[in-house]
């Protein structure tokens, strides 16, 4: 049974060295990052899950000790996810569960065994839905680490550029979100949410899966648009 939850942006600026001398706009979301991971610890899981947006080939589980790291965004800086252990790893990270694993490496969760899924942006939302179910039947205590950003269209100089369809977008999944609202995080629009390069509507429909009958609340840590992108940091408990 899934007994907590955080949702974190995956946006590889997280990372100081490779925001370099941009770094400090998001140390307001780091923080949050941080205090949504001590809930997480402070749950005592039998099993952590980081769930995240991924494109093929690196779609799907990935064990613990799996390697990533951001030379693809011109740093020399590896991570892992968890301790290393006998398992060769097939595949590298995709990037969102690389972040998540440097996040997880700056708190120093030492706290249970951790897995990685990388879920495809395509998944419809009932399949995310079972995925989640299926994730919370994995041990007694169960958690999961859930990053995915909210649109890319929030300015001009956002990623996908203006589209006003965006900031209501973005208010809706931080809502639901912050509330713990099942059915609203199942209801956010795949088609609109690919269409404003949301990355998180498919892991954050996971989560809505894995928490039915859990029973958890919310709380809304952070909800902010640096470089028209939204990012959102909730808890789950």
């Amino acid at each position: 049974m899934l007994v907590a939850a955080a949702v974190c942006p995956c946006p590889p600026l997280l990372v100081p060295e490779v925001a370099t001398g941009a770094a400090p706009e998001l140390d307001a979301a780091r923080a949050a990052c941080s205090d949504a991971l001590g809930v997480l610890a402070a749950a005592r899981p039998d099993l952590l899950v980081v769930v995240g947006p991924a494109e093929q080939p690196a779609r799907g589980p990935h064990p613990q000790g799996a390697p990533g790291s951001f030379r693809g965004f011109g740093v020399d800086l590896d991570v892992r996810l968890g301790a290393a252990t006998d398992v060769v790893p097939e595949r590298e990270l995709p990037p969102s569960l690389a972040v998540a694993a440097w996040l997880l490496e700056r708190t120093g969760w030492a706290d249970a065994p951790i897995e990685g899924l990388g879920v495809g942006e395509p998944l419809a939302p009932e399949r995310c839905v079972e995925a989640g179910r299926s994730l919370a039947a994995r041990a007694a205590r169960v958690a999961l680490l859930v990053m995915g950003d909210g649109s890319a269209c929030r300015t001009v100089k956002a990623p996908g550029y203006l589209d006003e369809r965006a900031a209501p977008f973005d208010a809706e999944a931080a809502r639901a979100l912050g509330a713990a609202d099942l059915a609203a995080v199942r209801a956010l629009d795949a088609e609109l949410a690919y269409e404003l390069k949301a990355s998180g509507r498919a892991p954050w429909q996971v989560l809505a899966g894995a928490a039915e009958g859990a029973g958890l609340g919310g709380a809304l840590l952070y909800d902010d648009a640096p470089y028209g992108v939204g990012y959102l940091v909730a808890s789950w408990s």
